[in-house]
């Protein structure tokens, strides 16, 4: 399972502090790519972002344009 700070390689994954039943989404920085991982499934593949997209998803949540969605 990922973990908060484990280390699979090279990465180091960060988990949310609310992550409570350990089904939570892991995400790293390797260069200029962030990774999503699945800490349920941590040998699955792992959607790749620029840092770029990244940084526009964030802008989004905390505008709240995805709150409908769970």
């Amino acid at each position: 399972m990922l973990t908060e700070g484990s280390v699979s390689g090279d990465i180091d994954w960060h988990i949310s502090r609310s992550c409570e039943s350990g089904a939570c989404v892991g995400v790293a920085r390797r260069g200029d790519v962030v990774m999503i991982g699945n800490t349920n499934n941590p040998a699955a593949p792992v959607n790749e972002f620029s840092t770029d997209e990244w940084r526009q998803f964030l802008a989004g949540v905390k505008l709240g344009d995805f709150d409908g969605i769970a």
